[in-house]
C-alpha cells in the first residue's frame, strides 16, 4: 500500500499534470473570489476541456479546481459579508464582524490556515475509508437521512443566541421557501402562483445573496462608510495561524466532522458548515461573542469545508453515488476519461484512487499559500469608501443572482430576499436559521415521505434513528442551557449597573 501511495504520489508530481493542477486551482480560486459561483460552475467550466486527457491529468485539473473554491470562497465572505459559495455562509456571522473592526487579515490568515489543514484531514479520512465505510454507507437509509436533517434543523434555536422563538419562526419561513416549487417525491408544485420561474423553486445562490449581502450594501451606502470601521488594520494573517493553533482540538473535531457530514449523500456542502458552526457554538467556552467577530467563528466551519470534500468522495468512488452537486459533474468526468468507479477503486484502480487523495492535499496546500499571499491586497477592500465600492459589488451580486437560472426572475427575487434580510437584520431577527430551513427544506420532506411510504412507522424504532433522536435532543438541551446561563449573565451585568 505504501508503495503504491508513492507511485501514485510521483505520478501527480509529473510537471505537465502540476500543470494542470495549477490552472484547476487558478479557475478555482477565481470562482469561489465571485459570489453566486461554485463548484459546480466550475466543474462546468472545465469539464469540455478534459477530452483526451488521460485520467491523471483530468482529474488534477477537475480537483485542483473544486479542493479550493471552499477556500477563496472565504474572501467575499469576510471582507463583504457576501457568500462566495454555499459553503461559506456560517463564516459571514464572525468573519465579516471581525473585518468590520478592521482585523481582516486576522480572519483570512486564520481562515485559509485551517481550511488548509481541513483538506489533508478530509484527504486522509478518504485514505482511512478504503477498507472501512462501504458498510457504513450502505447502513443509512431515507429514516436516518432524515434524522440527519431534523439535527441540522436544530441547529436554528443555537443560531438563534438569546431569541429563540425569533430563530424557530424563521426557521419555519426558510422551510416554507424551500418548499415553494415542485414537490421532492410526488409530481405536485406548491405557491408557484402560475409563475414558470417559481416551478423550479427558489435558487440558492439568489436566496443568499439577497438574505446577507444585500442588507450590508445597503447600510454601507446610508452610512457612507468604509466596509471596516477601523481606520488601521489590527491583526495579521500571522496573528490568525496562532488562533489556529491555539484551538487546535476545534480544527480537528470540526474537520473531522465535516467529512463524516461530507460523506452522506444528500445532505450536500451547504449543511456542513453551519452543523460545524452549532456545534462550535453548543462545546466551546465562553460563546458570547459568536456573531460579533469571534474568530472560533471562523475556524469552525472553515476547518469542516475543505475536509467534507474529502468525505463527498467517498460514496462517489467507492458507489458511484454523488456525494454533492460538485461530485456529480466529477462523475461524469470519470466517466468520459474511462474510468469506472465502484469496488475496482479499491483492487484494478488503487494507484488512481490514491493519486486522487494526493491531489485533494496538494491542491488544499498549494491553494491556500496562494489565498495567503492575496491576503494582504485583498484585505484593503475594507478601506475603499461604501459609494465607490457598492456600484461594482451591486453589478457583480445581481450577475452571480443571475447565472443561477439565467431568468430574470432572479434579479427580482435577489432585491426581494435583500429587502426581507434588510428588515430582519434591523429588527434583529437571526437570517442564518432561515437559510438552514430553506437548505434542508427539500431532504426533510423527501427522506420523511419515503420512510413513511415504505416503513409506515416501524423506522422510529431503528437504532440509527434513536440514536441520532437522542443526540437531537441533547443538541436542544444544551441549546436550552446556554440560553439560560446568558439570561443569567445579562440579569447579572444589569443588576450590577443598577447597584
Amino acid at each position: 500500500m505504501l508503495e503504491t501511495a508513492l507511485q501514485a504520489l510521483l505520478i501527480m508530481l509529473d510537471p505537465l499534470r502540476l500543470g494542470f493542477m495549477l490552472v484547476g486551482i487558478g479557475v478555482g480560486i477565481v470562482i469561489g473570489i465571485l459570489p453566486g459561483l461554485g463548484g459546480m460552475v466550475g466543474m462546468s467550466i472545465l469539464l469540455p476541456f478534459i477530452f483526451g486527457m488521460d485520467p491523471y491529468t483530468g482529474i488534477a485539473m477537475l480537483l485542483g479546481m473544486a479542493a479550493v473554491i471552499h477556500t477563496s470562497d472565504t474572501f467575499p465572505s469576510v471582507l463583504m459579508g457576501v457568500p462566495g459559495s454555499s459553503g461559506a455562509q456560517a463564516t459571514i456571522l464572525d468573519g465579516y464582524p471581525l473585518a468590520q473592526k478592521g482585523e481582516a487579515s486576522r480572519a483570512l490568515g486564520a481562515a485559509f490556515f485551517c481550511s488548509m489543514l481541513g483538506g489533508i484531514i478530509g484527504g486522509f479520512i478518504l485514505f482511512l475509508a478504503i477498507p472501512i465505510f462501504r458498510p457504513l454507507v450502505l447502513a443509512f437509509k431515507s429514516p436516518e437521512l432524515f434524522m440527519l436533517s431534523i439535527l441540522g434543523l436544530s441547529m436554528v434555536g443555537i443560531l438563534a443566541g438569546n431569541a429563540p422563538t425569533r430563530g424557530i419562526l424563521a426557521g419555519a419561513l426558510g422551510l416554507l421557501l424551500g418548499a415553494v416549487g415542485g414537490a421532492p417525491a410526488v409530481p405536485e408544485y406548491r405557491y408557484t402562483f402560475d409563475m414558470l420561474y417559481l416551478y423550479n423553486g427558489i435558487p440558492l445562490a439568489v436566496l443568499a445573496l439577497g438574505l446577507f449581502a444585500f442588507p450590508e450594501l445597503l447600510d454601507l451606502l446610508v452610512e457612507r462608510r468604509s466596509i471596516s470601521k477601523s481606520e488601521e488594520a489590527r491583526g495579521g494573517f500571522v496573528q490568525g495561524f496562532k488562533d489556529v493553533i491555539r484551538e487546535k482540538v476545534l480544527v480537528l473535531w470540526s474537520a473531522t466532522l465535516g467529512a463524516l457530514v461530507g460523506f452522506i449523500p444528500g445532505l450536500g456542502g451547504s449543511v456542513v458548515n453551519w452543523i460545524n458552526y452549532g456545534a462550535a457554538m453548543q462545546f466551546c467556552k465562553n460563546t458570547e461573542n459568536f456573531g460579533k467577530g469571534d474568530i472560533r467563528g471562523v475556524i469552525a466551519p472553515e476547518s469542516g469545508n475543505n475536509a467534507k470534500e474529502g468525505g463527498a468522495l467517498i460514496p462517489t468512488l467507492m458507489f458511484g453515488i454523488p456525494g454533492s452537486g460538485t461530485t456529480a459533474i466529477l462523475l461524469g468526468g470519470l466517466t468520459l476519461m474511462g474510468v469506472q468507479v465502484g469496488p475496482r477503486m479499491v483492487t484494478d484502480q488503487l494507484t488512481l484512487l490514491l493519486s486522487i487523495i494526493w491531489t485533494l492535499v496538494l491542491a488544499n496546500i498549494i491553494g491556500a499559500t496562494l489565498c495567503l499571499v492575496l491576503t494582504k491586497p485583498m484585505a484593503r477592500i475594507c478601506m475603499i469608501p461604501a459609494q465607490k465600492l457598492v456600484p461594482f459589488l451591486l453589478v457583480i451580486l445581481i450577475m452571480g443572482s443571475y447565472q443561477s437560472s439565467r431568468h430574470w426572475g432572479d434579479i427580482i427575487v435577489f432585491f426581494t430576499i435583500g429587502l426581507l434580510g434588510w428588515v430582519m437584520k434591523h429588527l434583529d431577527w437571526p437570517r442564518a436559521p432561515l437559510l438552514i430551513g430553506f437548505v434542508l427544506a427539500k431532504s426533510t420532506e423527501r427522506y420523511l415521505w419515503i420512510s413513511m411510504s415504505r416503513y409506515g412507522f416501524s423506522w422510529l424504532l431503528f437504532p440509527g434513528v434513536i440514536i441520532i433522536g437522542i443526540a437531537v435532543i441533547l443538541l436542544l438541551w444544551g441549546g436550552y442551557q446556554l440560553k439560560k446561563r446568558s439570561v443569567k449573565q445579562i440579569m447579572a451585568v444589569e443588576g450590577g449597573h443598577q447597584g
